[in-house]
């Protein structure tokens, strides 16, 4: 008897669920999507100059001004060591300018250079072009109930961090 004939003789013995294939597995699933993603946008962005963890924050100051090294940190999800990293090697290759704050030597504002807004400003672009590309077949109607389900998804897992307080229907 093999090993996985093993194990589903152990967990039919024990009345155990019987495991999916990993394969089949929510998170296995999600998370290769995200690798084929990274590596696509990877290629894409490669000519700007940038990987994909660096297109993310030149995106996030185009967009949406963040201004602060620590607002910018929070909205990419990374820590404050990890984005003090990242713009070191943002500002190496002259796409952002960091000075502190005039009102409070502890805040560090960061912006655009020329440079790096003209890198961001092509990667709208470049994401809407792998969007469409995710999206080909769905009609217009699947695209919707997709975007409900991965919000779901999405509140979901959020629940699941300590401390999180759930709100919503039936909260």
């Amino acid at each position: 008897m093999n090993s996985n004939s093993d194990a589903l003789s152990a967990c039919l013995d024990r009345q155990w669920p019987v495991p999916h294939p990993i394969e089949q597995h929510l998170g296995y699933q999600l998370r290769r999507i995200v690798t084929l993603l990274t590596a696509h946008i990877d290629r894409q962005v490669e000519p700007l100059g940038l990987t994909d963890a660096q297109w993310k924050p030149l995106l996030r100051l185009l967009l949406d001004q963040t201004g602060t090294v620590a607002a910018l940190a929070r909205i990419c999800q990374l820590d404050a060591g990890g984005m003090t990293r990242m713009l070191d090697r943002l500002e190496a290759k002259g796409l952002v300018r960091r000075e502190r704050s005039q009102e409070d030597r502890r805040v560090v504002n960061i912006e655009l250079t020329d440079e790096g807004r003209a890198a961001a400003q092509q990667l709208p672009d470049v994401l809407q072009s792998m969007q469409r590309s995710m999206l080909q077949g769905f009609s217009a109607e699947e695209e919707a109930q997709l975007r409900g389900f991965l919000a779901r998804l999405y509140g979901n897992a959020l629940a699941l961090e300590p401390g999180h307080e759930p709100c919503g229907p039936g909260a």
